[in-house]
């Protein structure tokens, strides 16, 4: 977060009246400057019993029927992070036409790995059996995040025991959205994240990279150009987790973008950076994509290292019971309380 912060510090100085905002927090300054006149806001439904287990729904202000459900995880080294502060994440996705799901999770050192997944996986049930009632489309859903928050998703995308417990499956999710993600990080260097994952005695069962099958939904993977990330290595992570996918083969589209690091990835989906990279145009391209109705998987094309953005969209047919209705789907809370 401290990096985060710094980072957002100098960007926003270079954005008018935001010096105040600021001083005070660069988070708070973006959410400050991104509008959320296109969205309605629930704050703070459960998911769990637990003060953590809550998160917010940015719904459309106007749609003409059920729309894609998104469920994002911000990040923080697994350590820190307050959904309030990814207002801006849920008021653009809102603006794009789908229905945002921000939600909170366990943090170490009150939990360790596997126990941040199961939070995860359970908000994403909770998406999958309320979403509807706030105008969502559960037939339609995906799972996004930016660095510890695209492990998440991409653990809950590829891990098939983590929504097994929910009575879930990975081809319930139309797709899945990793922005500077790690996905492949033993032995693990960073010392803030060593006792996450119990260094050294780290299972390999934690890495993401391990867990892509023949089941894996659709993929974006978003990450800055290779040497502009100091602290995830893209071509270690997004590049070998792409690598993967395709082996199989799986749909996945790898994006790099050339302005941005690690920590300004994610901020450049509120309105005031979005001059530093199309991030937001991407995501809405691959969940309009993927959206679609018919049969088979829909997939962007899979873009150069110097592409800013997809140069094409194709949208095959649909597979037949892809997606499993809502009136399928088994209850969220279908496990014990953790």
């Amino acid at each position: 977060m401290t990096i985060l912060r710094t980072t957002l510090l100098g960007l926003l100085a270079a954005i008018p009246l935001a010096a105040g905002l600021a001083a005070c927090s660069p988070l708070m300054a973006i959410n400050a400057f991104s509008s959320g006149s296109a969205s309605h806001v629930t704050r703070g439904l459960a998911y769990g019993p637990l003060p953590r287990q809550k998160l917010d729904v940015y719904a459309p202000k106007i749609r003409t029927g059920p729309v894609p459900v998104v469920v994002f995880f911000y990040g923080g080294n697994w350590t820190t992070g307050e959904r309030a502060d990814y207002a801006f994440v849920g008021h653009a996705l809102a603006a794009r036409g789908y229905l945002a799901v921000i939600a909170d999770y366990r943090l170490y050192p009150d939990v360790h790995y596997p126990e941040i997944l199961q939070d995860a996986a359970r908000a994403v049930a909770w998406a999958a059996m309320e979403s509807s009632r706030h105008g969502g489309d559960p037939t339609r859903l995906f799972v996004m995040g930016h660095s510890a928050g695209a492990y998440n998703a991409a653990m809950v995308a590829l891990d098939a025991s983590l929504l097994a417990r929910h009575g879930m499956h990975p081809h319930d999710l139309r797709g899945w959205i990793g922005l500077a993600g790690p996905y492949d990080f033993l032995p693990i260097e960073n010392t803030t994240t060593r006792p996450v994952f119990f260094y050294p005695d780290t299972p390999a069962a934690s890495q993401p990279i391990h867990h892509v099958t023949a089941a894996a939904p659709p993929a974006l993977l978003i990450a800055p150009l290779p040497g502009q990330d100091k602290l995830v290595d893209p071509q270690r992570n997004t590049g070998g987790l792409a690598k993967a996918l395709r082996a199989l083969p799986r749909p996945v589209t790898e994006t790099y973008f050339d302005r941005v690091g690690h920590a300004t990835l994610v901020a450049t989906l509120a309105a005031p950076l979005r001059r530093l990279a199309p991030t937001l145009d991407a995501v809405s391209a691959f969940i309009d994509a993927n959206s679609g109705s018919g049969n088979g998987n829909a997939v962007l094309s899979a873009v150069s290292p110097k592409t800013a953005v997809p140069a094409s969209i194709t949208v095959p047919t649909r597979s037949p019971g892809a997606a499993t209705p809502a009136s399928e789907l088994h209850a969220y809370d279908k496990t014990p309380a953790p």
